[in-house]
């Protein structure tokens, strides 16, 4: 497991989520990692965090994707790093990176779905998260 998982910060955790959706179909679109480039700089959340660990949690997530239970793996680190208060956080901003591109292939719904699962996110507050991403990244 690379050295960076093993003390994740919260916004690590959160640019971990976000960095999965984004590779969830084995290609990264430029348009979602503008879109985590645009979150880390511009969400409270990410204040004072060292934006040049987002290349090292992505290459970690990567790691992860490569080992046979990787993505077992990242949930358990994310669930141990976030507070549960920001697990509906770390879903919304999974929903803003796969919608960023204007379309949410299947495998990103999937990861999206196990995402739910594994924060227990609730079902009606899944849904207004996952309009609310809707509505922000519509196009004319």
């Amino acid at each position: 497991m690379p050295d960076i998982l093993a003390s994740l910060s919260p916004q690590d955790a959160l640019v971990a989520v976000m960095v999965a959706v984004s590779a969830a179909d084995e290609d990264v679109p430029t348009s979602e990692l503008v879109a985590i480039e645009r979150i880390v700089n511009h969400m409270p959340i990410f204040a004072g965090y060292d934006f040049d660990r987002i290349a090292r949690v992505s290459r970690s997530v990567f790691a992860l994707f490569e080992e046979e239970d990787g993505l077992e793996a990242l949930f358990g680190l994310i669930r141990d790093s976030l507070p549960e208060r920001l697990f509906e956080t770390a879903y919304a901003l999974a929903c803003d990176v796969a919608a960023a591109d204007g379309t949410i292939r299947q495998t990103e719904l999937r990861l999206l779905e196990e995402i739910r699962g594994e924060l227990a996110i609730d079902r009606l507050h899944a849904v207004a998260i996952e309009w609310g991403a809707k509505v922000r990244h519509v196009t004319l």
